[in-house]
């Protein structure tokens, strides 16, 4: 080259000593090539773009899975990234084997590795030979560790059998892979096959199962501990003349039985069989070794994940009942258990359906009445389990004595006292525990439920329209506290078409919730649902987090942060007086507020909201709130009475009618007043006159009721409209 010349291009020179160079962006799956890189992989000698599959469809499919553990190793080990390919033809066969130099860069934003590498033509020996072996030495070694970072991270994500012998199958060993592979275990002195590939075995098959003492190579190491390595046909024979015969068919020329031992103790064996014939070098033996082991621990650990998968559904289907809708006439209930996903993957939560007896004093209160309990004893491991058995058991022999839902809580809450707290913990310091509960006796015919708490969430009812409200109902201590608790009792009544909900907290506060976000959630999954009752069941839990089944357990339940129970109980629109055909479904919503509950009075406002979130004008349900604040605050500053709140919406959409009743046993009635300017009471009639379309004072037997109406219309029913006095009302002073 004369002094002053320009240098060749880049290309030039790689051309000349027989290096193609390509390029590889994973985010994009393009492969650009030059024209001997091209060449070099079969293809036309120019420069082009090739997807990722064209190029992959030229390679041997076990070099191509080596090349993505060998980049990863490059990019964590920040140095090249070499290993040797086969280039395959059209029929399959090998055209030539080529050496891959290259530099990887990986985008942690993306996720997309870039690489810019060359390719040379190499000479390839036989396979197994030591030529052939020398000839890799360093590409050997650096396949050798991808391959193995990556056969354990697979193998240690398996989560089952059946999961760990898929990754025993797809497993490419960096230049020997082995054609042929079976696991087998050994239980109750037989050696059985549960896991093959490679290889076609029928169930008849003399190796599918076969005594520990059979004079088979696995069988050996399974008795002897020590792994056993045959290279050629001709040691196979020797070694085990009587089982050669109905081993040649397979047509193999080296085999690998390896141990499968954990803690000491060999569980069974795993055997790599090769078409071609392998020396077994150290090298070689060493990487089998330690497959061998990340496959015995893999095996281990799914065998104890399966055990206890097992034993927590025999816990589940002795503590949990097998809801039938064929006993609870004119009503439907579905229930769902989702465990914790940690250790055992069962705890506290319950749910319980219980008939009810129906003589005695109750006799006349209607047949087939039954009770719903649902509840959640503190804790997520085997003592919280076992508890809610005993609670279990406890609540069904006081509900079936035909005790009132208070007296059920309040000597369940006694028993749990007694055994709770006489119990230690594996440190002798006492393991104290308490139990949330709901308790709901149903009266069919009538849809009536009579309710009592124990420190648990409140219910929920979809009313048959569509509408959600939670349901407030008066409560006690959760059971074990103090067991002199007393557990008052509130009655609704469900009405044809309706649906009600029993959760645990479970349902409410997974995902990072609290009370108000989490029941916002569930509200609108079940205002959004229109299915049957097990299909609401299912939106609920997949609305959580995912798929669920009746009784939950693997992955799903694997990402739990708390057990869940649920249970819903739906009155059908046909059964019990339901609306009949072109008549309007009623809304109706009662509270009651105690002398020593004015903070209810927040609650109702917040109830009559809820009964109004799809009124169509957002100022009658202010007027309609501000009226309910005043009449019950009204009750609670001028008698000495209880108010009980009833209210109720009719009508078809756009014309429905809301009515407010508050009830309360003081005798005087309200009288309408001229308040001064600086008064500080006296306007609850006036602001009643000016904002409702009717209201009135009705008196009863025992006290008095005031009441107003609203019209969702333009000008509300009748001709005189908001102020006027209803003819009804004549007599309020």
């Amino acid at each position: 080259m004369r002094t002053g010349e320009p240098l060749p291009a880049v290309g030039d020179v790689l051309a000349a000593l027989a290096t193609g160079l390509w390029h590889w962006d994973t985010a994009t799956g393009r492969v650009t090539v030059d024209a001997e890189a091209a060449r070099l992989l079969g293809l036309p000698a120019e420069r082009g773009t090739l997807t990722e599959a064209q190029v992959r469809a030229r390679l041997h499919p076990v070099d191509w899975n080596e090349i993505t553990g060998v980049v990863q190793l490059a990019v964590a080990e920040n140095t090249l990234a070499e290993v040797r390919i086969r280039v395959m033809d059209e029929r399959g066969r090998v055209l030539r084997v080529v050496r891959s130099r290259s530099k990887p860069s990986y985008d942690a934003e993306h996720g997309a590795y870039e690489l810019i590498g060359t390719l040379q033509e190499v000479t390839e020996p036989a396979p197994g030979t030591p030529a052939g072996r020398s000839a890799v030495t360093g590409d050997w070694r650096r396949s050798r560790e991808a391959f193995l970072l990556d056969a354990g991270r697979a193998l240690a994500e398996a989560r089952s059998t059946e999961e760990v012998l898929r990754v025993a199958a797809g497993l490419s060993m960096p230049g020997f892979s082995p054609d042929g592979l079976a696991v087998f275990a050994a239980q109750g002195g037989r050696l059985r096959i549960i896991g093959h590939h490679g290889q076609r075995l029928d169930d008849d098959s003399p190796f599918s199962e076969m005594a520990l003492e059979t004079d088979y190579p696995a069988a050996e190491v399974v008795r002897g501990g020590r792994a056993v390595y045959l290279s050629s046909p001709q040691q196979y024979r020797s070694r085990y003349p009587l089982i050669w015969p109905l081993v040649e068919p397979f047509g193999r020329r080296s085999w690998a039985f390896l141990p499968l031992i954990v803690a000491g103790r060999t569980i069974g064996a795993w055997m790599a069989a090769f078409t071609y014939p392998v020396a077994f070098t150290p090298d070689e033996r060493s990487v089998l070794t330690t497959v061998a082991r990340m496959l015995a621990q893999a095996l281990s650990r799914a065998g104890a994940a399966e055990t206890e998968r097992e034993l927590t559904d025999g816990l589940q289907r002795s503590m949990l009942p097998t809801l039938g809708p064929q006993r609870l006439p004119g009503m439907s209930v579905a229930g769902r258990y989702v465990p914790t996903g940690g250790g055992l993957q069962v705890g506290g939560d319950w749910y319980d359906v219980i008939p009810l007896p129906g003589g005695g004093a109750r006799a006349n209160s209607g047949q087939g009445r039954f009770a719903l309990v649902i509840g959640d004893v503190q804790g997520h491991d085997v003592r919280a389990a076992g508890l809610m058995g005993q609670l279990r058991i406890a609540l069904r022999a006081y509900a079936s004595e035909g005790h009132r839902p208070d007296a059920v809580l309040s000597r369940a809450s006694r028993f749990l006292h007694g055994v709770a707290y006489g119990a230690e913990d594996g440190q002798g310091a006492a393991d104290l525990r308490f139990a949330t509960c709901l308790y709901a006796e149903v009266d069919p015919a009538t849809g009536v439920l009579d309710i009592a708490r124990a420190g648990h969430p409140d219910l929920a009812v979809r009313m048959a329209d569509g509408t959600v409200l939670r349901r407030p109902t008066a409560g006690g201590l959760p059971l074990g506290i103090d067991p002199d608790s007393d557990y008052p009792t509130t009655r609704l009544a469900l009405e044809p078409g309706e649906t009600m909900l029993l959760c645990t907290d479970g349902l409410i506060e997974t995902g990072g919730h609290d009370l108000d976000t989490g029941w916002t959630r569930l509200r609108s999954l079940l205002e959004g649902d229109r299915g049957d009752l097990e299909e609401l069941a299912d939106a609920l839990v997949q609305g959580v987090h995912g798929p669920s089944s009746h009784h939950s357990t693997g992955p799903l339940a694997d990402r739990r942060e708390d057990d869940i129970a649920l249970l819903l109980l739906s009155r059908r629109a046909d059964d019990g007086g339901g609306a009949a055909a072109g008549r309007s479904v009623a809304r109706r919503t009662m509270l009651s507020v105690a002398q020593d509950e004015p903070e209810r009075v927040a609650l109702a406002r917040q109830q009559l909201r809820e009964l109004l979130h799809d009124w169509r004008s957002a100022d009658q349900v202010d007027s309609a709130v501000l009226l309910l604040s005043e009449m019950l605050t009204n009750v609670l500053v001028h008698t000495d009475a209880d108010a009980l709140l009833v209210a109720e919406v009719t009508g078809e959409p756009g014309e429905r009618r809301l009515r407010v009743e508050v009830t309360d046993t003081g005798e005087d009635l309200p009288h309408k007043r001229r308040p001064g300017e600086m008064a500080s009471s006296g306007r609850g009639l006036m602001l009643i006159e000016l904002l409702a379309h009717a209201w009135g004072v009705d008196p009863r037997g025992e006290g008095k009721s005031i009441w107003f109406e609203l019209y969702e219309s333009e000008g509300g029913e009748g001709e005189d409209g908001p102020g006027a006095l209803p003819g009804g009302s004549a007599d309020l002073a």
